[in-house]
């Protein structure tokens, strides 16, 4: 079985080579020349350096390998403008889907790993989880790009082979953005967005990536889409309450005002206008981290794939943090 991995350098995307190579695959990476790779080169067969934009780059590649799988988890989670999102997110994984369905002998199946904030969040008090067939909210430009990627493939390629998945917040050993917050806690402050209840949901990159190799290999009749969490739901103090009791660790909890954080917020996107990296927090992402309900059901992707979630958040955030510490991410 050979598997063409994108982004595979990515905090996902190591995951998913490493456990693709154990599960039998040969393994082909999709980099960067400029990617670190250390985390993968034991478990890839061959890396290749492809323009994901350029379609006959792209083409010609596929044509050449002849891949039973693509898995497409590369993507752009936060950029300068829209555009760029919508270029990287949507036109890549155009350019992917339509070489790959120009062969002669197309994959098996194709794998694209959205996201769920192409959905968006629902109201706390909504009467049912998101669902897969749930109204289009997406309230982040990245939300958007992945919102449109979407109904690119429902408008051009709705008779294919493509499994769609749409995870909730993940986490895991060599995760980046969450572990500020794990960061922050282990100095001692706890803080929030206000007072305001959310339901939270999240999925382990182990279970994420059992879920991403399912998609390939399962029985599936053409164009499928699935949301993936651990199937629960959390309070917005879960991830801090856990990680006090894998350390033994006393946090001091604070509640700083919207009005606050979206001053900064502001403050942040106007001092990095003119630099070509973003801040952690600007006006935009603001909607996303205060929503009141991200909860979303996976019974799909439970009685199709036979997905099974392995790991809650307490046991998945504990090997998570051992991991951090053990590799002086935390110091």
């Amino acid at each position: 079985m050979k598997v063409l991995v994108t982004g595979a350098s990515g905090f996902v995307g190591s995951h998913l080579v490493q456990e693709a190579k154990e599960r039998g695959f040969e393994v082909h990476a999709a980099v960067r020349k400029s990617s670190d790779i250390t985390a993968i080169q034991d478990y890839v067969a061959k890396f290749v350096y492809v323009d994901q934009g350029n379609y006959e780059h792209v083409s010609k590649l596929l044509n050449d390998e002849c891949y039973d799988y693509i898995i497409h988890a590369a993507a752009l989670t936060k950029a300068k403008t829209s555009a760029e999102l919508h270029t990287v997110n949507v036109g890549n994984t155009y350019n992917i889907l339509k070489a790959a369905f120009s062969l002669q002998k197309p994959p098996e199946r194709i794998v694209f790993v959205s996201s769920l904030a192409a959905i968006g969040p629902v109201g706390y008090d909504a009467k049912t989880d998101i669902l897969e067939d749930n109204s289009y909210n997406p309230v982040t430009a990245y939300g958007r790009s992945k919102r449109d990627a979407e109904l690119m493939i429902k408008e051009k390629f709705a008779d294919k082979q493509i499994s769609v998945f749409r995870p909730t917040a993940v986490y895991g050993p060599r995760e980046k953005d969450l572990f500020i917050l794990f960061d922050t806690l282990n100095k001692g402050l706890d803080p929030y967005i206000g007072r305001s209840p959310q339901k939270l949901s999240f999925v382990y990159v182990k279970d994420l990536v059992q879920a991403l190799l399912l998609g390939c290999t399962k029985d599936q009749s053409g164009l499928q889409f699935y949301n993936i969490s651990d199937g629960n739901v959390y309070s917005r103090y879960a991830m801090a309450d856990i990680f006090k009791e894998v350390f033994n660790k006393k946090t001091f909890r604070i509640h700083i005002p919207f009005f606050v954080v979206a001053l900064v917020a502001k403050i942040s996107a106007l001092i990095y206008k003119n630099s070509k990296n973003t801040p952690t927090i600007y006006p935009e992402r603001l909607g996303e981290l205060t929503a009141s309900n991200w909860a979303c059901n996976i019974s799909k992707s439970i009685e199709i794939l036979g997905y099974t979630p392995k790991f809650d958040l307490k046991k998945g955030l504990t090997e998570s943090l051992l991991w951090y510490k053990q590799n002086n991410w935390l110091k």
